[in-house]
């Protein structure tokens, strides 16, 4: 497998417009060298015979079942509340009205 050249790395930094200096050009080389050595041996041992997953465990639903209950009635659901009118949250202006 040809390995990544100082020069290749550089271009991809010019493509990418990220500034690098020679001791970054010299450093990142190896190891853009090695990650993709690694995805090429990943890439060797993955079969034809497992399928393709989203995930690596299963997922299952965790919800609840949707059944119907009873409603809290208007005066229930304000009883708590520190102000109501006409069967609704009261609560302080915060905008002004255009005249």
């Amino acid at each position: 497998m040809p390995s990544i050249t100082r020069e290749e790395v550089a271009h991809l930094a010019r493509l990418a417009r990220i500034e690098l200096s020679d001791a970054e050009l010299d450093h990142l080389a190896p190891q853009l060298d090695q990650i993709i050595t690694l995805v090429g041996q990943v890439s060797q041992v993955a079969a034809d015979d497992i399928p393709p997953t989203s995930h690596a465990l299963p997922l299952t639903n965790v919800m609840r079942a949707d059944e119907n209950v009873e409603c809290l009635t208007p005066e229930q659901a304000l009883s708590g509340a520190p102000a109501a009118e006409a069967q609704r949250f009261r609560v302080p202006r915060i905008l002004e009205e255009d005249s």
